[in-house]
Formats: structure tokens, sequence, C-alpha cells
């Protein structure tokens, strides 16, 4: 995309930007929500509950493999935005180039330290004995195509970072298509089980790269691959990694919360109750895609509006962001409270597991409808290159508020003479609630100083 095309982001109206660019967006991470679901949805009916909770324990690793990919490619998606809109061109190609280089060494990296202690890991993150074998024959394959992966998300963002929102979901999409039709050709078709559910996702996202490589090959795009570029900056690497620090802690915090949840789970309850939140979990993931679709339809209208001193018109993009992912988040909170037996039929047929899911899916979703709110300040912070923010957002959520819930809510449960199980579910909506408290209290006080130095008009 031309230089000239991407100045929009500064001139033309932030309603319409914000529906240019993050309605690729959400149609991508609503697509790409289906990875998980479509996994879970087969396995659960082709393999069987156990199969199910074992997926659910190996989710958590997944998305630390995931986090490092994060790192990287957040990072330097806001870094480019920010340099498109100081006019840097020459320094956004070279961002570009430091994507690929870092995501293949730290792609390199997981993958040979996830497969050398595979077993452990996966005791240590709630796998029984039953469901050990599940999680380590879809994490096997996960591992081995890790640098793909890393690569598939980090262009991606680049994608939308220079102008290419449609390109992006294109991307995207071809990827979830080819894993809705490779999942039940691997798993029932060929019997690969819970292996095939892997292969499918890691062949989809081979074939999305080479589009999106094939894009970046193009010199006529603003920042393309070239000679003069294949080498490490210090300053780009610190500076992405600095920004991209914000979603890699808010992924390692959630996985770790994860991980004692499903300890907890298993202590006070059962392989059930892992496979209960699994389900209740992915369905949720499916709303909070959404959400993040709107978070990177954002994202580059409000980096370029901050790195072009236009205050007004990055708050205008925040307000109507946080709007429209609340409309989103609350659909979510009225399936649960409503009909959450509904989605959980849809990952299994077991009538047990269904009996004892209905009542905690209703427990974990009761607060969603103010969940978007949080959700898309943290972005606001990232997009804007403040990541201490970001950061303070999410661990407080992640490991301030939540863990000593899960950990000490169950206890206090148990000597109230109450299920200790119940606590374990009562401690999530507690703290969703919190973490939007204090997200008001902390951007309020930041969006008076930029009124002051920009007032709203016009």
């Amino acid at each position: 995309m031309s230089a000239t095309k991407i100045t929009e982001l500064g001139t033309a109206s932030i309603r319409s930007l914000l529906l240019k660019y993050a309605t690729p967006g959400i149609i991508a991470m609503t697509a790409m929500s289906l990875y998980n679901m479509v996994d879970s949805i087969f396995i659960g009916h082709g393999v069987g509950a156990m199969a199910l909770s074992g997926l659910t324990v190996a989710k958590p690793f997944m998305d630390i493999c995931a986090a490092f990919g994060t790192l990287v490619g957040v990072g330097a998606s806001s870094l480019v935005a920010i340099k498109l809109g100081e006019k840097d061109y020459r320094s956004a190609n070279d961002v570009l180039a430091n994507v690929v280089i870092l995501n293949v060494l730290l792609g390199t990296l997981v993958m040979v330290v996830g497969l050398f202690w595979l077993d452990p890991i996966l005791y240590a993150f709630g796998a029984s004995d039953v469901t050990i074998q599940y999680a380590r024959e879809y994490m096997q394959i996960i591992l081995v195509g890790n640098i793909v992966t890393h690569i598939y998300f980090g262009l991606n963002g680049m994608l939308r970072s220079i102008g290419h929102p449609r390109i992006s979901m294109y991307a995207t999409i071809l990827a979830v298509v080819l894993n809705v039709i490779l999942d039940p050709i691997f798993i029932f078709v060929m019997d690969m089980g819970v292996r095939g559910a892997a292969l499918a996702t890691v062949i989809s996202q081979i074939v999305s790269v080479i589009v999106e490589l094939i894009i970046f090959l193009n010199p006529k795009e603003v920042i393309h691959f070239h000679r003069g570029i294949w080498r490490l900056r210090r300053d780009i690497t610190m500076r992405a990694l600095g920004i991209g620090a914000a979603p890699f802690l808010m992924h390692m915090a959630a996985c770790f919360v994860v991980i004692v949840l499903n300890n907890q789970l298993k202590r006070y309850g059962s392989d059930m109750s892992i496979a209960t939140f699994g389900m209740t979990n992915r369905f949720m993931f499916f709303f909070a895609m959404i959400v993040m679709g709107i978070q990177q339809g954002m994202q580059p209208i409000v980096g370029y509006n901050y790195g072009a001193n236009l205050y007004a018109r990055m708050l205008r993009a925040y307000k109507l962001s946080v709007y429209c992912a609340t409309c989103v988040m609350g659909t979510l909170w009225l399936f649960g409270v409503i009909w959450p037996e509904g989605f959980i039929r849809l990952f299994t047929h077991d009538e047990v597991l269904i009996a004892q899911s209905i009542a905690p899916a209703r427990v974990m979703l009761c607060v969603m409808c103010i969940v978007g709110f949080p959700m898309i300040t943290g972005n606001f912070y990232t997009s804007i290159g403040m990541a201490s923010k970001a950061i303070f957002l999410s661990l407080t959520r992640q490991v301030i508020f939540l863990i000593p819930s899960i950990l000490c809510l169950p206890l206090l449960f148990q000597a109230l003479g109450i299920m200790p199980i119940w606590g374990v579910w009562w401690s999530l909506p507690l703290c969703d609630a919190l973490a939007a408290i204090l997200a008001a209290v902390i951007v309020n006080r930041d969006i008076r100083k930029f009124k002051v130095a920009q007032p709203l008009q016009g």
C-alpha cells in the first residue's frame, strides 16, 4: 500500500476507519477462534471426553508457545504503525526483517525446549495418567510446526499495520477453511485422533504463510523484503520486544493462571471439571477473539494518530472500540445466563459431562458484559507504546487478583460448608469485575491528560 494511502489513518472519519480496519480483523479473529472450537468439537465427538480434557491441559502450553510469537509480532506491528505515522519508512522496513529473524530464532528455541521436557510440562499443567497421552500427541505436532506458527502470526499483524486488513483476513480465513476440511479427514477417515487435529492446524498455517510471504515480496508495498534489511537491529529489536512485552506477559500470566486453575480443578473436582472449563473457555474465546479483531482494527488507527500527535482522533477510536467490545461481550453474557446447555452440546454428547457443566458455565460467564472494556484498554496502551501500563493492568488481574482467588476461595468455601470446587468457579468472575474497576481508574486519568493536550473538538 502506498504512503499516501496510509495517511488516511490521520484524516478519514474514525467510525469509517474502525469499520474498515476492524471488520476484516473481526472476521479473521472469529475465523481464528474456529481453530480452537473446531478441534475441540471434532475431538470431543470423535475421540471422547477424556481427549477433550487432554486438549484443555495442552492449551496453556500451546498458548505459551504462541506467546513468544506475540512478543515479536504485536510489538513489531505497533512499532510499524508508529513509524509510519512518523513517516520513517526505512525503519519500518527494518522492523519487517526483524520480525522474521526473531520469530525463527524464538520458534526454534521453544520447539527444542518443549519437545525435550514435554511430559513433565504437561503433568505440571494438570494432566493425569488418563489424559497425558492425548495432550502429548497433540503438542508433539504443534511444537514441530512452532516456527511456522510464529511467522504466520507475525506477518499477519504486519499486514494490518501497513494497511492490508483484508489480505490479513483472507490469509486467516484460508487457514481456518483448510483446518476445517482437514480435521475430519485426519481424525475420522485416517483415524489419527488428536494428532490429526494438530496436523491439520500446522498444514493450514503453512499455506497461509506462503500467501503472506508473496505479499511482502512485492516491491510496490510500503514495506517489503529486499536486500540490506536482513540483520538484527538492536534498537528495533529492543523497542519491539519492549512493546510486545505487554501482550507477552499477558499471555504468560493467562497461561500460568490456567495451569493453576487446571490443578485446582483436578484437586477439588476431576478430569470432567477440567473438560467443563475447557468447553466454556473455548466458547468464551470465540467472543474474546471478536474483541481482539476490534483491537486489531483499533491498533493502527490509535498508533498512527498517537505518532502524529492527533490525540483527539486517537481517543475517539479508543472509545468507539470500547463500545463495540462491550456489545460483543454482552452477547456472551446473555448466552451464559440464558442457555449455557446450547453451547456445551456443541462440544460433547456425554450427558454426564453436560449435566455437570451447566451451573459452572453460568458462574464463569456471569460478568462477561464488562470484560470488553479492560481488554480494549490494555491494547490501547500497547498500541501507543505505553507497554508498562498494559503490563500492569494484565498482571494485576492475572497475578494479584486471580491466582490468590483460585487458591484461597476454595478454602473459604470449604470452611463455610460449601463444596470447594465452587470457590474455583467463582474466582473467575470476581477477578473480571476487579480488573474492570482498575482499568477505569487508570484510563480515566490518562484521558484527562490527552484532552488537555488536544481538546476533543473537530
